[in-house]
């Protein structure tokens, strides 16, 4: 390999013949060969356009000779569409502040600038990385405007991926809107739910986590750039700041703008910590449905096998045939990595120190990798899992149908105390809620079937009873004063039904279809 000798403050290095970067650059490849990860593209990109921002504000305003501002804005142009990209050698564990990460965009730029002047890499006679291309700038304002550039350029994908998510779960939620099945806490039986609303719980959290996602992003869009070294703007000003950060707007079409203290943006990353948190967020919801969706399809034989995921590869390299839920445990890995990131950006966030948090360049790292693998991770699941997943509803209802869960409902009629002998006896004899309640004469046999509806249960009220019937007899269990009257006694009201209940509907939800959207299947008989 052929070298060339390049001169900087601390003396002479050898830098690769044919190597855009400059002295500064190679001295960060030899001192800091730690990962193997140079800077994401997100972050050059931005970073390339906060050059050109700043090159056509200070040509502008006359700072920059207009040759010199026409050919670096005319490099940046190249990098943008895809050049030099293999010149940012940086790893992305280095100095604090990120200054090799500033220098070795600079230093790029100044080379291919003077080449377009005609002159030759490594001399910077015709343009200096400092002096022309770091006008106006400091390390300390450049790379908290890219951090938060490549977030606000990566935050249309993540919400789109978020929300196609969340429509992907709504359609399946309709879909799923006449399934019963048994509903599940503490890994124990519970009472009934429909298929369909489980869903539609996925869709509003993935939902309600896109928008807290969306709100925290724009609080990136305060730039410090003209801050300068520690807030105060000394070299830059604020006729340079305006025209600087209205050009970003114009590139990237987002509404940035001036920070409103630029010694809180250059103090904090406080913004970067807040957006984290809110990805985090987002992956704890999409890590329980993964999680869930693991559980309610396992089997086939002998787990609990409600739903059918698609099959995407085969599962053992032993065991002919078996299929795993391959998608979702991709998705549960790709979460547990942005726990990691965030844990590591809030260590990072809280090592700031007077004017400056030197721990930037790990804080950008983590936030753009964590925001590319669950937006992928999501589109992912989606695509691949969500879309052609089906339920088994034959398992579901075999599954209801043995549970003891079934017995809550008779609670308002006979009290806890004997549901709970009923459920008891259920279980160790093997017998059904529906037979023992017969034996023991607790309930007459025309109430009994209204009663123990297991789709009644799927919605607020009291099974067996109607809607006005709770809301005007205060007798009657459910009604408006049951409560205070079992109080009283002590004991729930034994009552029988009135003659006159039947199966109908018994109290108003915020959603009349109380989250079983669609079909036929979830209608009751009347």
């Amino acid at each position: 390999m052929k070298f060339r000798v390049e001169r900087d403050p601390l003396g002479d290095v050898r830098v690769p013949a044919d190597a855009y970067y400059g002295a500064q650059t190679q001295r960060a490849v030899e001192n800091f060969p730690i990962s193997g990860l140079s800077a994401p593209p997100e972050l050059v990109v931005a970073t390339v356009h906060i050059k050109k921002a700043a090159a056509e504000a200070n040509g502008a305003l006359g700072r920059l000779p207009a040759d010199i501002a026409s050919v670096i804005v005319r490099a940046a142009d190249e990098i943008l569409q895809g050049a030099l990209r293999d010149q940012f050698v940086v790893d992305v564990y280095q100095a604090g502040a990120g200054t090799s990460h500033n220098m070795n965009a600079n230093e790029v730029l100044a080379n291919r600038a003077a080449e377009l002047l005609g002159g030759a890499r490594g001399e910077y006679t015709r343009v200096h990385p400092n002096d022309h291309v770091n006008m106006g700038q400091s390390t300390n304002d450049v790379f908290p405007t890219a951090t938060r550039l490549s977030l606000l350029a990566m935050v249309p994908r993540l919400l789109d991926a978020a929300r196609a998510l969340a429509d992907g779960l709504s359609a399946k939620s309709r879909a799923f809107a006449g399934v019963l099945k048994t509903g599940r806490t503490h890994l124990q039986d519970a009472v009934p739910i429909m298929l369909g609303q489980e869903f539609g719980g996925f869709a509003a959290n993935v939902t309600q986590a896109a928008g807290d996602l969306e709100r925290s992003a724009t609080q990136l869009l305060e730039l410090n750039l003209g801050a300068t070294a520690v807030g105060t703007g000394l070299n830059a000003g604020d006729d340079y700041v305006a025209r600087a950060i209205a050009n970003l707007e114009r590139y990237t079409g987002t509404p940035v703008r001036p920070a409103a203290n630029r010694f809180r943006v250059t103090q904090s990353m406080g913004d970067v910590l807040a957006f984290s948190g809110t990805l985090r967020r987002m992956a704890v919801e999409v890590n329980k449905i993964a999680s869930d969706l693991r559980l309610l399809s396992s089997g086939p034989r002998a787990g609990i096998a409600e739903i059918q995921l698609p099959p995407v590869q085969p599962g053992s390299s032993i065991m002919p045939g078996k299929v795993n839920p391959s998608v979702p445990e991709m998705v549960n890995q790709v979460c547990f990595q942005v726990y990691g990131c965030d844990a590591a950006i809030l260590a990072a966030a809280d090592a700031g120190q007077l004017e400056l948090n030197v721990m930037m360049p790990v804080m950008a790292w983590n936030a753009i990798h964590a925001t590319r693998i669950l937006t992928n991770a999501m589109r992912v699941l989606q695509d691949r899992c969500i879309v052609d997943m089906r339920a088994d509803e034959a398992r579901c209802r075999e599954l209801l149908d043995r549970s003891t869960a079934l017995a809550t409902a008779l609670s308002p009629y006979i009290g806890y105390a004997a549901t709970a002998d009923i459920a008891k006896a259920s279980v160790k004899t093997g017998r059904s809620i529906r037979e023992l309640v017969r034996e023991r004469k607790l309930l007459p046999d025309s109430e009994l079937d209204a009663i123990l509806s297991a789709e009644a249960m799927t919605s607020p009220g009291v099974p067996g009873q109607k809607h006005d019937e709770q809301q005007t007899n205060p007798d009657a269990p459910g009604g408006s004063g049951s409560g205070a009257g079992n109080r009283r006694s002590g004991r729930a009201t034994h009552a029988p039904v009135p003659p006159r209940a039947t199966r109908s509907r018994r109290v108003a939800a915020p959603r009349q279809d109380h989250g079983r959207a669609g079909g036929g299947r979830g209608k009751r008989r009347r």
